[in-house]
Order: C-alpha cells, then structure tokens, then sequence
C-alpha cells in the first residue's frame, strides 16, 4: 500500500499536475479534496470531466465517476466486490476506493485518453427496435453506423503512418540527391564566374551588383518601417480624436457648472431618487416577496405527481376561462361609460411603463458610470503609486503647461549661458596652457641661474615658506569663523525648540481628547463589527439552504419534464402503431381484391411462396448436381490423366528430334574431316 501511495505522490507531482504533495499532505487530504484530485485526473483523461465537485450533487458525481471507468474498462480490486460497496465509497471519498483508483489511472494515462478520445465516437447508441420501423430513423441509425466503421478505418490509417516513419534509404536518397543538386550548382557557379572574367571591370559590376542588393533588402526594410509608422500614426491619431473628444466633454461640463444647473440637475437626481424609492424599489420588494411566498409554499407541499399536474392544469384552463367570460360581460355592461377612462388607463400604464424603463435605463447608466469613476480612481492611484504625483485636470493641467513653458524658456536661456560658459572655459583653459609653458620656461631659467650662482633651490624654499604662512592665517580665521557660526547656531536652535513647545502645547492636549474619542469608536466599531458577522452569517446560512432547496426543486422539476416528454414519444410511436395496425385490418377485411394486395400480411404471404419455390428449384438442382458428381469427377480425372499422357508423349517426341539432329551435325562433321 505504502508503494502505491508513493507512486501515485511521484505521478502527481510530475506533469501536467505539478501538485508539490509529500507521503504525508497526501495521506491527510480529506475526503472532499481526494474527490476532487480524482476528478481532475478523469479531466486529464477527458476534458468533460473538468468540473468542480462542489457544484454537483454527490450522485450526480458518483454516476459521471462510474460511467468513465465503465468506458475505460476498470476493475475493482478483490477486496472490493461488490459494486455497490464501491459505488457508496465513491460518493463517500474512501481512501481504500479511490487510492487503487488513482493508481490504475496515473500508470496508464497516455493509454485512456487514447480510448477515452476512442469512446466519443465508438460507443453505440442503442435505439429501441420501435423506433427502428420508422424509416426515417433506420436510415439515420444505418449512416450513424457507416460513420462509425469509417472512423475507424481513417483512425487504424493514421495510427500506421504515425508509426511507418520514413526509412534510412529514403533518407540516404535524399542526401545523394541534395549533394548532387549542390555539385550541379557549383558547377553552374564555376561556368558564370569563367563567363564573367572575359567581360571588363567585372570585379566592380560583381559589386555594383551586391550594392543592389543588398539595397533591395534595404528598400523592403525601410517599406516595412514606412507601413509600421503608418500604423503608428493611425493609431495616435485615433487617440487624439478620443482625446478631443474628452477635452469637449470637459469643456461642456465647464461651460455649465452655473449654479442654475447645477440646481436643476439636483432636482431631477432627487425626483428620481424619489420615485425609485417611493415606487420601483416597493414594487420590486412586493413581487419578490409574492414569488418567495410562492416558492415557500410550494416547498412545504408534498411532491406532486403527473396527474395532480393534468388536474391543476384542467384547474387553470377552466379559471382563465371563467375570467375571460368576466370580462367579456363586464365590457358589455360599461363599455359606453367607462370607454374614456379606459383610454386614459391605457395611456397612464404606456406613459408608467415607458418611465419604468428609463428609471432604468437611467440606474444603468449611473452604475456604468460609477463604475468607469472607481476604475478612473483605481487608475489614478496606480499612477501617483508609479510617479509619486496625482494626475492633473482642468486649471491645474493648464497651470502645469504654463508652468512647464515658462520653465522651458527659463532652460533655454540657462542652456545659451552655459554654452557661452564653456566657450570662455575653452579659452581659459587655451591660455592658461600657454601660462603654463611659459612658466617652466621661466623657472627652467631661474634654476640655471641658480645653478651658475651656487644657490639651487632657493626659489622653491621661499615659495614653500610663503605658502604654509598663508594656509596657517586662512585656518586661523576659518577656525574663528565656525566657532562663532556655532554659537550663533545654538541661540537659534534653542529659541526655535521653545517656540515649538509653546505652539505644540495646545495641540497636545486636544490630541489627548482626540485618542480617547478613538480609543471608544473603535470599541463601538467592534461591537458592531461583531453584530454585522453574527448577522451576516446566519443570512448566508438562511441563503444557501435556501440555494440548495431550490436547487434540488428544479433538478425535480426537470425530472419529470423528461420523464413526461418521454411518455408522450412512446405514446405517439404506439399510437403510429396502433394506426398501422387498423389500416393493415382494413385492406385485409375490404372485399377489393387491389387493396388486400396491398396487404402487409398479403405481401409476406407471396414473399414466402415465392422463397418456397426457390428453394424448392434449388433443392432439386442440389440432387441433381450430387447424382452427377461422381461420374464428373472421373471424367475430370481422365480427362488429367489423358492431359499428362499427351504431356509425356510431347517431351519424348522433343527429346528424339533433339537427338537426331545431333547425330545429323556430327556426322557432317565427319565427312567434312574425310574431305579434307
């Protein structure tokens, strides 16, 4: 068992599930989890089967289970021999059912998706033989079958040329035949260039010609980039149209932000707020609550069957019926009276239907609209996360533009400074090369004449000295400088350390008041946190059982919707029959001796009379033929003998011929040896 699991833990953890389990993650899945990691190995297997179980009652799933590995051919193990034992530890999630499972399946998976793929098209639907005498559908069912056997010859093709490959010969031929083609066209090559060297200036036509070329491929290339660009502006133009087509709406919202407008599209927002909540929303709240009461009410009824469904319906035909009669007096009785008031009935419900529909064709352009400013929100988040700044509209973008112009003059002009900065640089540098060279030229010369007076290195010592002086008075004074700029620093900082106290002392105790107000809102959010939870647990409980009973109603309901539909199929092919069967007693019984022809029993009748004879002419000829297959086959077998005899005599007739001949060229021979 433990080499089971760690096979089934190898094969999960490779593709195409890449699970990541271990011994002991996959021993602990519970049961609801082991079913759903079997489904998706079945989905593996068949794409159909790719669902979540969660969505499925437990029977349907079981059912969809065993039906797959009915089609795969799967065999319980010999612990596990009754099928309904197994069939209970399907739908329950029992390790010791569908461990075995999953190892079947995991070993051989390449192999059931070959038959699972097989099984689509190669099980038989099975048609009931009543439905089989319409002829109609014996001719669909007999194409059905003929598609099948023409599937299955196409799929044994297709397995052998998957598996025929090409040969090692066919191969070698086609190198052989690569190699010439490319000895051909070297030779080709050799005849062009021997061709080409008699004509003048070859070289730079061989050139030219490369130039063009490869300005050829150039002129595509750049044809492409044309097309691409192309593309490009298209596009940038579209956004630009979107773009002023956004600039007007923004316009008009500018042009009228008045208060008048403002003022009247608040009062139609509050009128329509107003008659959704004074008259839609109750609406809808009372014919939910109507159908929920239905609903509830057909829930606590016990189930019905198909004839309290035939007695309700003759129910509702008689009431309508009833209420049409009403009706129809009651326009009889106030038609001349109430024919104004019915006028203006009618005109009253067109002009509330018409304000229903765009009450919410309203609501839906609000919610549109409230979603495309969330996004516009979320949008504008992301961007002030990726820059640091929010996006700007209206007066600020265009303070942004101006501002942004202003800076690009102001960038312009420091960029014209800065070019007449390193031109002057340039110059300095120039001239201070040209200082330079004459200072070692200068200082070559003093230190020749200090040479020539006995006094070297006179000049360097001075200059040192003089130096060091003047780095020493340049300390001192920096020295006296940062020691007052210090002291002066300290004043400051402690003046504005007091300023602050005093400024923040107010705003301290206001702080206190403020954690204290929060400290008790958080208390109070919790508990209503806490009832809000409750609360909406027990709603969502109330929900899914609710869910769940209405779920099961309809499958119910769809139950015997089929099961009516299939009692009327049988009962139209019985009454079909039932036809058939009184016209074929009607041509029987009629006295017309044409239409009793016609009969079905009439015809089998001659058919079998005539089948009779047949085989009554074929019994005598079988006689016939055994009385007469003796004496046959000795005048076969003479005629062989007699075949052979005549054979024997030709060969030794040749053989003879052969010999005299011979004998004929020999002696000639002979004689012709005497002559000489």
């Amino acid at each position: 068992m433990s080499d089971q699991i760690k096979s089934i833990v190898e094969k999960l953890n490779k593709e195409p599930f890449k699970k990541n389990y271990n011994l002991i993650t996959f021993d602990s899945l519970e049961s609801i989890q082991l079913l759903q990691l079997l489904n998706d190995v079945l989905g593996e297997i068949d794409p159909k089967h790719v669902v979540d179980i969660r969505e499925e009652m437990p029977e349907q799933t079981a059912k969809r289970m065993l039906s797959l590995l009915g089609i795969l051919k799967y065999k319980p193990p010999g612990s596990i021999t009754d099928l309904s034992t197994f069939r209970q530890g399907l739908v329950i999630g029992s390790k010791p059912v569908i461990h075995p499972v999953l190892h079947w399946l995991l070993q051989r998976t390449n192999e059931l998706k070959k038959r699972a793929y097989l099984a689509r098209f190669l099980i038989k639907l099975e048609v009931p033989a009543e439905f089989l005498q319409d002829d109609t559908v014996a001719d669909t069912n007999k194409q059905y079958e003929d598609l099948m056997e023409a599937f299955k010859n196409l799929h044994k093709e297709c397995e052998q040329l998957k598996t025929s490959g090409f040969s090692t010969a066919e191969i070698r031929r086609d190198i052989t035949a690569m190699e010439e083609e490319k000895d051909q066209l070297i030779k080709r090559v050799e005849r062009l260039k021997k061709r080409v060297e008699t004509v003048q200036n070859h070289q730079r036509m061989l050139e030219i010609a490369r130039q063009l070329r490869v300005e050829k491929e150039r002129e595509e290339s750049l044809a492409q980039q044309k097309q691409e660009q192309k593309n490009q502006l298209f596009h940038a133009e579209q956004r630009l149209q979107r773009v002023q087509l956004q600039l007007k709406d923004m316009q008009h919202a500018v042009v009228d932000s008045k208060p008048e407008s403002l003022m009247k599209r608040l009062e139609e927002e509050i009128k329509f707020n107003s008659y959704l909540c004074s008259e839609k929303f109750p609406r809808e709240l009372e014919s939910k609550k109507q159908s929920l009461y239905f609903l509830q009410k057909v829930v606590s009824e016990p189930a019905m069957g198909q004839s309290d469904l035939n007695e309700l319906e003759t129910k509702i035909n008689e009431v309508n019926a009833q209420i049409n009669q009403l009706i129809e007096k009651r326009m009889m009785k106030y038609e001349p009276i109430d024919s104004k008031f019915s006028m203006y009935r009618q005109q009253a419900s067109i002009i509330s239907r018409k304000k229903e529909a765009k009450a919410e064709e309203l609501q839906a352009a609000k919610e549109e609209m409230s979603n495309m400013e969330r996004q516009m929100l979320q949008k504008a988040n992301q961007a002030r996360e990726l820059d640091g700044t929010e996006v700007l509209k209206g007066d600020e973008f265009k303070r942004y533009v101006n501002k942004l112009r202003s800076k690009n003059t102001f960038y312009k002009k420091k960029r014209q400074e800065i070019a007449e900065i390193t031109a002057e640089y340039g110059i300095l540098q120039r001239t201070e090369e040209l200082l330079k060279q004459r200072h070692e030229a200068i200082q070559q010369q003093l230190q020749a004449i200090e040479d020539k007076k006995g006094i070297s290195g006179y000049s360097y010592t001075q200059e040192e000295l003089e130096r060091v002086s003047a780095a020493k008075s340049e300390m001192d004074e920096m020295k006296g400088r940062t020691l007052d700029n210090m002291s002066e620093m300290v004043k400051k900082l402690n003046a504005m350390v007091a300023d602050k106290k005093s400024s923040l002392a107010p705003i301290i105790k206001e702080l206190r008041q403020l954690r204290q107000n929060c400290q008790e809102l958080t208390q109070e959010c919790d508990e209503k946190k806490v009832q809000y939870d409750s609360c909406a647990a027990g709603l969502e409980s109330n929900r899914s059982t609710l869910e769940q009973e209405v779920k099961g109603l309809r499958e119910e309901c769809i139950q015997e919707e089929s099961c009516y539909h299939h009692t009327n199929c049988m009962k139209k092919n019985l009454e079909i029959q039932l036809q058939r069967a009184k016209d074929e007693m009607k041509t029987y019984v009629s006295p017309d001796p044409q239409d009793r022809r016609k009969a079905i029993r009439e015809q089998y009748t001659r058919m079998i009379l005539e089948q009779e004879n047949l085989g009554k002419k074929l019994r005598e000829k079988q006689k016939a033929v055994r009385e007469s297959h003796g004496p046959n086959m000795k005048q076969a077998k003479m005629w062989r003998d007699f075949e052979q005899l005549m054979e024997c005599k030709r060969e030794c007739f040749l053989k003879q011929q052969n010999q005299t001949s011979v004998g004929q060229v020999i002696q000639e021979g002979g004689e012709d040896r005497l002559i000489l």
